[in-house]
């Protein structure tokens, strides 16, 4: 039989006193006891701890060698403790985060991931860029715990999201381009013109149908930052979310508002139904406070 955390126990008080009645008391129990733990610790090392008189008790030089060690064991359990009762509140754990370059424009990611880490400082977050089709199975494949995407986003069942964020669609056109000397455009005025689009393709076929025409997609290079680079090459236009144009300036691209009701946009946060992990639950009860 190993030496058990009782034995340990008796040890350090015993230690701590060098008085085997005081230490009794401390522990609560009888001090013959508290000497037969002490006798079975020292049987089960098979080192002598403590030289013992009628008047006095004394660490042997085992002893001494083995308080330190003890005392370090001690308080590593003491934190594995803390620390496991830290993972079981949310306060402790790590969490990966997938995001579209959408969702990091808008402000929302930043936002909430900073005020969690203020609140949660023990819970490591990593972030990383996704292609937006695949938050889905990223999640349910558990590489990421949390997505950040534009919707409308096929999700397998399991996979629930949340509107974290509301903005609308604009338009990037080249600045030479003869629309760019209106402040507004109608969307029927954009019947003859090539699209580049990004992932999330809504925006783009929502103001052809307003417009009554079919948009003509010449490329889908996925993010906005390639998005606006082939804009500013010339020839081509995109539709946008607004907080885009908030935030990115990029040479030879101009962006102009839309004509009529606005174009809906949002950031949603996509998740397991059913998260088990208490860190991920933390972090989505505090972006929905």
């Amino acid at each position: 039989m190993p030496v058990e955390l009782r034995h340990v126990r008796c040890f350090l008080s015993v230690a701590r006193h060098l008085h085997f009645a005081r230490a009794a008391e401390e522990l609560g129990i009888a001090p013959p006891a508290l000497t037969k733990q002490i006798q079975e610790a020292e049987r089960l090392l098979g080192v002598r701890l403590f030289h013992r008189t009628k008047r006095s008790v004394a660490l042997t030089a085992a002893g001494e060698a083995y308080l330190g060690e003890a005392v370090s064991a001690l308080d590593h359990l003491a934190r594995a403790a803390e620390r496991a009762a830290l993972a079981e509140r949310g306060e402790l754990g790590k969490i990966v985060i997938g995001y579209v370059g959408s969702a990091v424009y808008s402000g929302v990611l930043q936002a909430t991931v900073r005020g969690f880490r203020v609140r949660h400082p023990l819970v490591e977050i990593g972030i990383e860029e996704i292609v937006m089709r695949e938050a889905g199975p990223l999640l349910m494949e558990g590489r990421i715990d949390i997505a950040y995407v534009r919707p409308p986003v096929p999700y397998p069942e399991g996979v629930e999201a949340r509107t974290v964020h509301r903005d609308d669609f604009i338009v990037a056109l080249p600045a030479d381009s003869p629309l760019a000397a209106s402040e507004v455009i109608a969307p029927a005025q954009l019947r003859d013109q090539s699209f580049v689009v990004p992932e999330q393709e809504s925006g783009t076929l929502d103001v052809a149908r307003r417009g009554r025409f079919t948009a003509r997609i010449v490329a889908q290079p996925g993010t906005l930052a390639d998005v606006l680079a082939h804009v500013s090459l010339g020839g081509d236009v995109a539709v946008v979310p607004r907080s885009l144009a908030q935030c990115v300036t990029v040479p030879g691209v101009a962006y102009r508002e839309i004509a009529g009701k606005a174009v809906p946009s949002e950031v949603a946060m996509v998740y397991r139904r059913f998260e088990r992990a208490p860190a991920v639950k933390a972090y989505l009860t505090f972006a929905a406070s």
